[in-house]
């Protein structure tokens, strides 16, 4: 991957961050941290207005007619060009990673599936290498803990019942970096799982559940009691739920299911719901309500995006799975949606499309995951002393150019 230090650099153009836009913005950059970000008169009153006398230097990635984003931070992605995070190869890994940073992805979760105990282990382990070295934010865990009557593209062989010992296990192989696990509320032991997966500062996200409404609000009532307990500080301090409406029962008056509940949890501010906006998974009508709903703080846009990222339409085989890409969709033999094609950049413009406005959707892309995840005073915004993380888009969203920790990966062409 080509890197180049931006030192005493500054961008122009639209900044969209924060829930704000500024049409004539600058975003300025020292080393791996963003020094200023707000308005060009305002640059121009800090550093004087010839800006190269203390040497700042004006990037050619940019111009007026740019449009400047923070790094989008993804806490559901399994891999992409071709290499899924639950195969144990960290060498595979790291390219997946490369893949989604240079796509703008700039920090991300890296998403493993339900497994066998030993290679769910061995996955873990082979994800700490790039944890350590901040490739990846840490691990999300989705499963084993799932219901069989919603397991979605999972394999049902591989999910189980909790058990301490084995999640005890799964704790100490990854780490300390399991961030977040994918659970289904109605399981016998959901509530043990939930108290473990808290005392060691992991997030609790409710999905692949078929539970009724009480069984839903019990669980997330207790997730929320045992974080509060527990502390979390610099988190959110919100239960997440997986890939909202899918791989759950559907909205029904009078067998409401988990997401009415799932709802209004997320309106009173106790929940934050993840939502693959990619207008596949969701309806256009539905990413739109959701906004209208909830707004963008109780909404991590996520890409749910999988190994076949990047790799062209057509039949592909990844891992156990025979998988079919085809307009931005990956579907299993049977039919059955298997994640997402493209990246969380792809998810922002679908959801734009679908009427959400756009500083609406980068928040929900970069603020909301960022503080899911404990890191909102590092990443998520364009603000003075968080990270140097940018994208650089033109009008119509395409990407032009990728700055992570100081440092482009991808030139203007």
């Amino acid at each position: 991957m080509t890197t180049e230090r931006a030192d005493h650099e500054y961008l122009v153009g639209r900044i969209v961050s924060g829930g704000e836009i500024i049409d004539d913005g600058v975003v300025a950059f020292e080393d791996d941290r963003i020094h200023y970000a707000g308005t060009r008169q305002g640059f121009l009153e800090l550093v004087g207005t010839d800006p190269s006398a203390q040497n700042w230097k004006q990037s050619d990635q940019s111009d007026a007619s740019s449009v400047l984003i923070p790094g989008l931070v993804d806490i559901h992605c399994h891999g992409a060009a071709g290499h899924d995070f639950s195969a144990g190869d960290e060498a595979a890994n790291r390219q997946a990673a490369e893949h989604l940073h240079t796509g703008g992805t700039t920090t991300h979760l890296a998403s493993t599936m339900a497994l066998p105990h030993d290679r769910l282990l061995a996955a873990f382990q082979a994800l700490n290498p790039l944890a350590e070295e901040e490739l990846i934010a840490g691990i999300h865990s989705e499963g084993p803990y799932l219901s069989p009557l919603q397991c979605g593209a999972q394999n049902p062989d591989y999910l189980r019942e909790p058990d301490e010992d084995d999640i005890i296990e799964l704790l100490d192989a990854a780490a300390g970096n399991l961030l977040t696990m994918t659970y289904a509320p109605e399981l016998k032991e959901s509530a043990m799982l939930v108290d473990i997966l808290t005392t060691h500062g992991v997030t609790p996200s409710l999905g692949h559940t078929n539970a009724d409404a009480e069984t839903a609000e019990a669980s997330l009532e207790l997730a929320c009691e045992e974080m509060a307990s527990a502390g979390f500080d610099g988190y959110s301090g919100k239960p997440t739920v997986t890939h909202l409406f899918n791989a759950m029962p559907p909205l029904h008056h009078r067998q409401p299911g988990p997401v009415p509940v799932v709802l209004r949890k997320a309106a009173e501010g106790n929940a934050v719901v993840e939502v693959i906006g990619d207008n596949v998974h969701l309806d256009p009508q539905i990413i739109r309500t959701l906004f209208a709903l909830l707004g963008s703080s109780a909404i991590a846009l996520v890409s749910d995006c999988t190994a076949a990222s990047g790799l062209p339409d057509g039949d592909h085989h990844v891992g156990e799975a025979s998988l079919l890409v085809q307009d931005g969709t990956v579907r299993l033999e049977s039919g059955t949606i298997a994640g997402g094609a493209g990246l969380l950049l792809d998810v922002v413009r679908a959801s734009v499309a679908a009427g959400v406005e756009l500083a609406e959707a980068v928040s929900s892309a970069t603020t909301t995951p960022a503080d899911v995840i404990g890191l909102a005073d590092e990443v998520g915004a364009l603000r003075n002393g968080l990270r140097a993380d940018c994208l650089v888009l033109n009008a119509e969203l395409s990407l032009e150019a990728v700055l992570r920790r100081g440092m482009w990966l991808k030139k203007k062409s």
